[in-house]
């Protein structure tokens, strides 16, 4: 790559690069890099409600919903009800699940950790906070419709 290469690039490789070494890590696992993620997050933060899990993985419900449904299946998740809170389930590791989820930790602060080597700690909250104005920016674009889009029906009438 150039040191000129489009930002959107550049992230895109990044991410597909982390997408494959964890990938090629877990194989053996019969996990793929989402399911490893949420058990990861799983086991860091206990007790998280499927909302909570989305925000922390900036994901939509309805994926992690997914995902946790097929963790559910395979007896490494299961939820409970919240004792404060009926109508909210928390989401807990199975025995199985926190095995599995103690077994592949170690895979989850290695690719952390290749992905911050180098990196000073004023360069971390940097890029943290650059990567974060990415994030945001993308939200911002798809508020908005694509220039492909016919105008909105009440766009048209205005």
């Amino acid at each position: 790559m150039t040191e000129q290469e489009p930002l959107a690039r550049v992230i895109g490789v990044t991410r597909r690069r982390i997408h494959q070494a964890v990938t090629r890590r877990l194989r053996v696992h019969r996990l793929n890099p989402q399911r490893f993620w949420v058990l990861v997050n799983l086991m860091e933060a206990p007790g998280s409600s499927l909302r909570q899990l989305a925000g922390r993985l900036q994901m939509d419900e309805p994926t992690a919903s997914r995902i946790v449904a097929g963790l559910s299946r395979r007896r490494l998740v299961s939820t409970r009800h919240d004792a404060l809170d009926r109508r909210r389930r928390k989401l807990e590791l199975t025995t199985e699940g926190h095995k599995l989820a103690r077994t592949v930790a170690p895979i989850a602060k290695e690719v952390r950790g290749a992905v911050e080597a180098g990196f000073s700690d004023d360069e971390k909250d940097a890029l943290r906070r650059l990567l974060r104005r990415v994030v945001d920016n993308v939200a911002a674009l798809e508020r908005r419709p694509a220039a492909s889009e016919p105008p909105r029906l009440a766009e048209a009438k205005a």
